[in-house]
């Protein structure tokens, strides 16, 4: 039986929500192993002179614990 843990992260790009998405994985993983999920649990923005400025995603990343990573 595998167990699996949910975080909660906050992660901001200048170039999309996607990239930002990414920045979530990639940071979280430097910390986490054996990451099998990421669900956008809601995405905003700061805008500027009529453009988008930032992209924020809030993110659930999902990863087995106690598995060894390969």
């Amino acid at each position: 039986m595998s167990v699996v843990k949910v975080i909660e992260v906050i992660a901001q790009s200048k170039k999309s929500w996607e990239d930002a998405a990414d920045k979530a994985v990639k940071r979280a993983s430097k910390s986490v192993d054996n990451i099998k999920s990421i669900y956008i649990d809601g995405m905003s923005g700061k805008v500027e002179n009529g453009k988008i400025v930032t992209y924020r995603v809030n993110a659930k990343i999902s990863f087995v614990v106690g598995k060894k990573k390969k």
